[in-house]
């Protein structure tokens, strides 16, 4: 077996007490890359995510300010994701977005970091890593506004959409990412989704350590559980486990090294 988790956050504290243990069992399982979001408890800190892919070779990082932490940003943000964006183990920039179910920041403020955050990946030419709860058509006008014109690609995090939200986000030319819900029964109109994205613009994530996929349902999430996923997405396609192992690493790669 050969994945690749598009999306964990191995900085979280939950991973505090076996983190080495946790990127053991995932290689073991045969995740050979991860790659870990930058978002951490926001700014002042924008170096959560690398400060592991350093320590790790089979980690890949991304810099930027959660819809959570919009507040957080200040005048220096902008030029410190600019910097920052010059690792070269930085793939990408987020997760960023918007999110409506916690307003943890006024929808305001996190508007406007999204869009300042979208310019500054514009400029270099890196791919965004969208997250939307309860959002989308404040999002789908932000993205249509500020990023389509750019022609970049982007990721759709965790995406918990159907083939509607995912024709929207495809015709844009994001890829669509499926986390462990897509292994929820009741999660049909995902699952639809899942069935019609084109085998070119689809990648498999834990969001570890949350969202744990069927069968490990409430516990704790983690990349190696990220098998779990791809072999849903087999079923729901109708390919092996084989193909989309094949696919979604292939995809990953021209999404994060081809620009």
């Amino acid at each position: 077996m050969s994945l690749v988790d598009s999306h964990c956050h191995l900085d979280d504290k939950q991973f505090d007490s076996d983190r080495e243990a946790t990127i053991d069992r995932a290689l073991a399982a045969g995740v050979e890359q991860m790659l870990a979001i930058g978002t951490g408890d926001g700014p002042p800190d924008y170096e959560v995510a690398i400060r592991l892919a350093d320590k790790y070779d089979c980690m890949l990082a991304t810099v930027g300010v959660h819809p959570h932490s919009a507040q957080q940003a200040d005048g220096e943000t902008s030029k410190r994701l600019e910097e920052l964006l010059k690792h070269p183990k930085v793939v990408a920039l987020g997760e960023i977005g918007l999110d409506y179910h916690y307003d943890f920041s006024p929808r305001e403020v996190q508007m406007r970091v999204f869009v300042e955050q979208m310019q500054v990946a514009k400029d270099a030419r890196k791919p965004i890593i969208i997250h939307t709860r309860e959002a989308w058509p404040d999002t789908f006008e932000l993205l249509e506004q500020h990023w389509a014109p750019a022609k970049l690609p982007g990721i759709m995090h965790c995406f918990s959409g159907g083939p509607e939200e995912a024709q929207r986000c495809l015709d844009m030319g994001f890829y669509i990412s499926f986390a462990g819900v897509v292994t929820f029964p009741k999660a049909i109109q995902l699952q639809e989704a899942a069935k019609m994205v084109p085998a070119d613009r689809f990648l498999v994530e834990t969001d570890a350590p949350y969202l744990a996929p069927a069968p490990n349902r409430g516990k704790r999430n983690e990349p190696s559980f990220v098998a779990h996923t791809a072999a849903k997405m087999a079923a729901l396609r109708g390919q092996s486990i084989e193909d989309i192992e094949v696919l979604s690493c292939a995809n990953f790669r021209r999404l994060c090294y081809t620009r």
